[in-house]
């Protein structure tokens, strides 16, 4: 269940994923099978081939692709999620979500926002 987000944010991200961007969008999160981690990013793109050779640079397998609807994506968990969003430059989403501080880590400063 997703939380944390608007409308208008989440047509924003389906738009990017139908145009085959990279995309990303972050929302707190709840699932049962997963009791420490209370965020996920889901990093979308159409084109699944496209998406499978982005992932692999993180060592993302192209078989862990959630082909749900049309917007087929990733869901980035705990601390590969923060990983990822720092090499993506995706700072404003760690910080909307206080990763660092949610995961016990320190905020780097030394990284432009």
């Amino acid at each position: 269940m997703a939380f944390g987000i608007k409308k208008e944010e989440l047509k924003a991200w389906k738009k990017k994923v139908e145009m085959e961007e990279i995309a990303f969008i972050t929302h707190y999160w709840y699932d049962e099978r997963f009791p420490d981690c209370h965020t996920v990013t889901k990093v979308g793109c159409a084109n699944i081939d496209k998406l499978a050779q982005w992932g692999k640079q993180y060592g993302l397998k192209k078989e862990w692709i959630h082909q749900r609807l049309s917007f087929p994506h990733f869901d980035l968990l705990g601390s590969n999620q923060i990983h990822i969003l720092e090499a993506e430059g995706q700072y404003h989403q760690i910080a909307r979500f206080s990763l660092y501080k949610s995961k016990g880590l320190k905020t780097d400063h030394s990284r432009k926002r």
